[in-house]
């Protein structure tokens, strides 16, 4: 059975067991975090704990996951954007409203399925509900995800992904006027205290990294450039809230219904550059905006800044 094995840093000190597990990707809820503890399968410094016990720096906590009970995840015929492919990679450009990976409530019709038909071989990494997936984007988030075909790949680019060298860039619509023309935003994530689905800067998350640059000013709205240099759960959407500006459309984060019809938070992968792992080649795809951002941008430039240039989308600017 996989083992995963941590080491408790200083800044995680008093965080209960079973809300640090559940902020483990590998485990999808805290109830399924405290059944593992239930079942004696959690352990610190090699002696099974209760879900009610509280970390301290230098604790070695060992996890034994049960293996996933295999699943019927059938390949089916649904249409895929192809950004880039290769025998060792493919890039899609994932729409709005699908899912990346089966999961309980959507057995169907997610990425894998499609990816499954469209495939000979996806990377056995990610196990039975999840081969091939390096990186998620929300079920709601356009754009640019990067799927392995082979277990070399896979390894490959999980490595730049964790060691931050693997470059992430979004487009964003966002609430409000921002203080600056660019800018970082560094504040811990972690789960929300009282809201459980939620993510939310928390002063005992982990580290998050993002920084922007303004595209385009409309008053009410902000067209920002985003790079990722951490890769925390809805990492974008929590650190935009964060500061006074979140994402507009955002059904969890954000501020209600838009002037505007969108379907979910304005936010899109507009762009992905990697090494590739087997030619050491750097690879750059970007992903054309879906049509109902499109949309939403040139309406805010034709209410609020129509004397404006035309805007420069370039995912890669020099």
């Amino acid at each position: 059975m996989p083992l995963l094995r941590f080491t408790v840093s200083p800044e995680e000190e008093g965080i209960r067991i079973d809300a640090f597990l559940a902020q483990v990707e590998q485990i999808p809820s805290r109830a399924f975090a405290q059944k593992l503890l239930k079942n004696g399968k959690v352990k610190v410094e090699s002696l099974p704990i209760k879900p009610s016990y509280r970390l301290q720096p230098g604790d070695v906590i060992e996890v034994e996951l049960e293996e996933p009970k295999p699943l019927a995840v059938e390949a089916e015929d649904i249409p895929l954007m192809i950004l880039y492919e290769d025998k060792d990679l493919v890039v899609v450009n994932k729409p709005r409203g699908m899912v990346v990976h089966p999961a309980a409530g959507n057995p169907s019709g997610t990425l894998v399925n499609a990816l499954l038909k469209h495939c000979r071989d996806l990377s056995g990494i990610g196990g039975v509900l999840r081969p091939g997936i390096v990186h998620r984007l929300d079920k709601d988030t356009t754009g640019a995800l990067v799927v392995a075909k082979n277990d070399f790949t896979h390894l490959g680019l999980a490595a730049q992904l964790k060691a931050g060298q693997m470059t992430r860039v979004y487009l964003a619509l966002v609430h409000g006027s921002l203080p600056a023309e660019e800018g970082a935003i560094k504040a811990p994530i972690g789960r929300h205290p009282v809201h459980r689905k939620k993510m939310a800067v928390v002063a005992k998350g982990k580290p998050a990294h993002t920084s922007y640059r303004v595209l385009a000013a409309f008053g009410p709205y902000t067209l920002v450039w985003v790079q990722l240099h951490t890769g925390r759960t809805h990492q974008i959407r929590v650190h935009f809230q964060h500061i006074g500006h979140p994402v507009a459309g955002d059904p969890v984060y954000g501020r209600g219904k838009e002037p505007f019809k969108i379907d979910g938070q304005a936010l899109h992968a507009a762009g992905l550059g990697f090494t590739h792992p087997r030619t050491g080649e750097v690879v750059r795809v970007s992903a054309p905006l879906p049509p109902d951002l499109e949309t939403a941008i040139n309406y805010c430039g034709q209410r609020w800044a129509p004397k404006k240039n035309e805007i420069v989308l370039d995912p890669f600017p020099d």
